[in-house]
């Protein structure tokens, strides 16, 4: 079994005990050379293994050979192991990711739930009967059976099954990314009345089970250019040692077979051959345990050569909701006065403006006796605009819109404040919606909504900017509101009423110039851009049409994690090139091991400096060090190189000398050790 259940935390857990066993049994089916073609340097060694197996039952058949049965035994199992090893990488990778799917389909298996029907009665019904639209009610313990939005309670969820993350996070509603939950998370505390808002099987969860589950993926552009290097490489050694033997023959001197098989096998690249895979496949993991649906492993190694990064404002950096900030007295009234009319006409508007009102007159003393709030009421609808009360005492309050309100105040020939006007246009230009507060039909204050920005953007857009992104926000406001949300929100600069179409081409634009763009939105309006860019990040608060059209979608709708998903495409990209710079440098070292053993030619002694016990030793040696590198390198390809914010290329230089030096020192150290064990039994 590969999960298994944390009693104390009432989690799953994947077992990872069970994940080689299950990736050697797989690796030993991949040996068929049907599947052992997808990897062209790996299908090299297997086709140099049969050849050895052919030389093992028979050592002269290519030739009169001096080598034992023995010898060419030992060749051949090295051989299969380095094959195994390279097939166990890939294979270990990707049972790591049938281990995920599998704890979270378990998680998400078929519960009870208490759905709420029409009449406003609990049912209890199983999880595959629940529909888009319904509503459940979870309480401590409970497990969410599908994605949904909260629409009552407050509560501390366990994502951790999801997002690998182990600290709670208090979900409510009212809120953006806080208001919203994934099947298959936890509750902790309390309860929620939750809204489904997905269908059977189109879940996050299923998507991620889905994703995990996925073993044939398409290479990167960046691989396949990789691919094609290693292979040219792979041929150009292959093209040597064939023609060897005719070019020796003509200097009288013989080679065996066998040792031409381990030369070519530890010239060609076969330790980056073997964990490209298992870099590629880990990094996309990665970004899945984010809480990021990715669509495409492009889209993760393209997020690591990211150079400029448009944002849409509202739903994206802002929240969306207007949340009330201030109260401004008009002439003589107090605001005590404002605050207190403000606070008896929000009763009556549920809205998340009136909420925020409701809370802002709390902060500021304000607690209304209900006894004092009684009369007619008006509540606030999409057609009037506005809520209020005629209060038995006499009193006329009214709140909402402010043309609404002035066109009251002005039939009902009431008073309004000379500098009303004024206040109005300047909260207006700023961004803010101004709401009127009228009591008695006069204007006493007014109301300013702000579309707030998500907290944290400001510190987290500046790792950005070590990371060398820039940063421009599109909106479709007036300049002075984008110029105040781009500074509020430390972005370089910012594109104001913008269009579809603008965004679009401001995009192409930089794409022409050879940059890689990245998009983040969350409106149909933002759809063509996020198509239009390399990377399309979209809010799962937003609309449908903006996230089919992007290429990975945050769960979270939180937009700084573009700078996790930056970090890990360019950790996958670090790391598949400091391997790289490994492997090939490693091979170079292993040529001091091999040359001077395979030739017998005078002077290429000098080569031997490592002073290797015998022929036979060096090149088992050498094979022995080539097919236990992969292993011992499988857990860097997995884990990927640590990635800080500080400049890339100094990231990408530092690693490339370690492993170049790593590369080239490591072989002699290793190849001499082998050769001192292996020397007392030859």
């Amino acid at each position: 079994m590969i999960i298994k259940r944390d009693k104390r935390k009432h989690t799953l857990k994947i077992d990872y005990s069970h994940v080689i066993p299950g990736a050697l049994l797989d690796s030993i089916k991949q040996l068929n050379p049907f599947s052992m073609i997808n990897n062209p340097i790996i299908f090299i060694v297997e086709i140099c293994l049969v050849l050895m197996i052919v030389l093992t039952i028979n050592p002269n058949f290519f030739g009169v050979s001096i080598l034992t049965k023995e010898i060419n035994l030992a060749i051949s199992i090295l051989l299969l192991l380095t094959v195994l090893f390279s097939n166990l990488a890939e294979n270990i990778a990707k049972h790591i990711g049938i281990a995920q799917a599998e704890s979270l389909r378990i998680v998400h298996g078929d519960i009870e739930v208490k759905r709420i029907n029409q009449n406003g009665v609990i049912e209890y019904v199983f999880a595959s009967q629940l529909e888009k639209g319904n509503l459940i009610k979870v309480q401590e313990g409970d497990l969410i059976p599908l994605d949904g939005e909260i629409i009552e309670g407050v509560a501390s969820v366990d994502e951790s099954a999801i997002t690998g993350e182990s600290s709670p996070v208090l979900k409510e509603p009212g809120t953006d990314f806080a208001s919203s939950v994934t099947g298959g998370t936890r509750i902790l505390t309390d309860w929620l009345l939750i809204k489904i808002t997905s269908e059977q099987g189109q879940t996050y969860l299923d998507q991620m089970v889905n994703i995990a589950e996925t073993t044939e993926r398409q290479k990167t552009p960046n691989e396949l250019s990789l691919s094609v290097l290693l292979i040219a490489s792979t041929i150009s050694f292959l093209l040597v040692v064939v023609t060897l033997p005719f070019v020796l023959s003509y200097l009288n001197i013989t080679i065996e077979i066998s040792y031409l098989i381990a030369l070519l096998v530890c010239l060609i690249p076969t330790t980056i051959g073997s964990l490209a895979v298992p870099i590629r496949i880990s990094g996309f993991e990665k970004v899945n345990s984010y809480n990021v649906l990715s669509m495409s492993e492009k889209s993760v190694e393209a997020a690591g050569d990211i150079d400029v990064l448009f944002l849409d404002k509202t739903g994206t950096l802002t929240f969306g909701n207007r949340i009330a900030t201030e109260l401004i007295p008009l002439g003589t009234n107090s605001l005590n006065d404002v605050a207190k009319a403000a606070y008896i006409a929000s009763q009556f508007d549920q809205t998340p403006e009136g909420k925020s009102i409701l809370s802002l007159a709390k902060t500021l003393g304000i607690n209304v006796d209900p006894e004092e709030i009684k009369g007619t009421s008006y509540e606030f609808s999409a057609h009037t605009r506005m809520s209020g009360i005629d209060l038995e005492s006499g009193d006329t309050i009214r709140k909402g819109a402010s043309d609404v309100i002035k066109k009251l105040v002005l039939n009902k020939k009431g008073k309004l404040w000379p500098n009303t006007e004024q206040l109005v246009e300047s909260i207006a230009i700023q961004g803010g919606t101004p709401l009127l507060i009228s009591r008695n039909y006069e204007v006493i204050g007014i109301i300013h909504l702000k579309d707030m920005i998500k907290a944290g953007m400001k510190d987290k857009f500046k790792e950005l900017n070590l990371l060398g992104i820039r940063t421009t926000m599109c909106t479709g406001d007036n300049n002075l509101t984008a110029k105040v949300i781009a500074n509020e929100s430390g972005l370089d600069d910012y594109l104001a009423q913008a269009k579809p179409e603008d965004k679009i081409h401001l995009i192409r634009d930089y794409q022409t110039k050879g940059m890689i763009v990245a998009m983040i939105g969350d409106g149909t309006n933002d759809a063509p851009a996020l198509a239009q860019a390399d990377i399309g990040l979209a809010m799962n608060s937003g609309t449908i049409a903006a996230k089919e059209a992007a290429n990975m979608i945050d769960l979270d709708s939180d937009p700084t994690k573009i700078i996790s998903i930056v970090k890990t495409g360019r950790q996958l990209l670090i790391t598949r090139g400091a391997l790289t710079t490994f492997s090939v440098i490693n091979d170079i070292s292993k040529y001091f091991a091999i040359l001077p053993s395979i030739f017998t030619i005078k002077g290429l002694e000098v080569l031997n400096i490592m002073h290797l016990t015998s022929n036979i030793s060096a090149i088992l040696s050498a094979m022995i060090f080539n097919t236990i590198i992969i292993p011992l390198m499988t857990p860097i390809a997995l884990k990927g190189i640590s990635v800080k914010t500080i400049d890339p290329n100094k990231i990408l230089k530092t690693n490339l000398i370690y492993f170049g030096l790593g590369g080239l020192i490591l072989p002699f150290i290793g190849i001499k050790l082998i050769d001192l064990v292996i020397g007392r039994f030859i």
